[in-house]
Parts: C-alpha cells; structure tokens; sequence
C-alpha cells in the first residue's frame, strides 16, 4: 500500500446528500450498454399468405386476405420490436463527472478505496495479478485503476473474473458503486485529479 499519498477531498471527500444524479448515471450506463436484439417480423416479412385464404363472398366467414394478418397464428406481429430502438441516455460531462466524485467519495467513505503502489507486472501472468491483489487485500468484485493499461497488465488481470481494470478517465458510476475493493494506484491518482479536476 502507498500511505504517503493523499487523496483530493474534491473529489474522494465531498458530502453527498443526494443521490438522484447517482441514480441517473448509474441508469444511463446501464441503458447505454442496452442492445436492440428483439425483432419481430410483421405481416409483409412473414413468408407465405399470398394466397387469399377463401372467396370474398359467399362462405358465411369474414373476409380474410392473407393469413399472415397479425391476428392469425402464424401471422406476423403488429407493434412489435423492429431491432432498431435506441436505449442511448445523454448525461453531459460535467454531469458525468460529478457523479463519478460523488461515487469515489461515497466509496472512500465506506473505506473500499485502497491506494496501491503501481501495478507493473513483467510477464503477464495471472499469478502476478493475483498476488497483487491478495498483498493488497482486495475482497469480491474489484476495479484497479491504473494508469495505462499495458499488454502485460491486459494479460494478467484478463482471466479474473471479479476483477474489472480502467484508467482514471474511464470510470463510471456502475463500477464503482458494484465495486467492494477499489484499489487506486499512485500512477492513476493524477490521472483522476486532471480528468476530474477537484470541482465540486
């Protein structure tokens, strides 16, 4: 552990009283990762039902011209998903940014922030990260904000599943919150102050 560094209280110790803005990142993120994969097809993307069914007149049965009308089964669906929704949430940068103290404060006050020598391992291997993490005590679902994240790092921390790595001007809102250790390191500790730039 690195105790000689001191966090901004811009940004690690703010009172956070409300948190609808917390709630709205946390919300945006999740809409912004939201997929449009639910397709139905309509009538006129049904194959078949060119045919109509039976005579316009003279059966004593309503009038049908296709059986793919959508109240037929196996007939195509009216109002449903077309695959081309859009689930995007905007939230401007100074928004952002402000939710993202808000959620390192509260973080920090609930002592889940941990600020951590670099991490540089030299071969890539798991065992490397595993042993950073464990010399660090970190604990459940872990965010390690480094610096730059190298090919090494990449490859050591990639076959962890509880372990989520970012530089400083990628946080959000829903790793944070989600996480239970946050392990800060020097390296990543300036790059935080110069995204987020200690303003309330």
């Amino acid at each position: 552990m690195a105790e000689t560094i001191k966090l901004n209280k811009d940004i690690f110790g703010l009172k956070v009283e409300n948190h609808e803005l917390l709630k709205v990142a946390y919300d945006a993120y999740l809409a912004n990762s939201r997929m449009a994969n639910a397709k139905t097809l309509k009538r006129g993307e049904v194959r078949g039902g060119g045919r109509k069914p039976w005579k316009q007149k003279g059966t004593g049965r309503a009038r049908f011209g296709s059986t793919r009308n959508p109240i037929w089964r196996h007939g195509g669906v009216a109002f449903g998903p077309t695959g081309d929704q859009n689930f995007t949430k905007t939230l401007s940068q100074t928004a952002k940014q402000t939710a993202v103290r808000q959620a390192l404060s509260l973080a920090n006050e609930s002592k889940k922030v941990i600020v951590a020598v670099d991490f540089a391992p030299k071969t890539g291997k798991t065992t490397e990260a595993v042993k950073y993490l464990k010399a660090n005590k970190a604990t459940g679902n872990t965010l390690l904000i480094v610096a730059e994240k190298t090919e090494e790092v990449l490859r050591s921390t990639g076959n962890i599943s509880n372990l989520i790595v970012s530089r400083p001007n990628y946080l959000n809102v829903y790793n944070i919150l989600n996480a239970d250790t946050i392990i800060l390191t020097e390296g990543a500790v300036a790059g935080i102050e110069s995204w987020l730039g200690g303003k309330k």
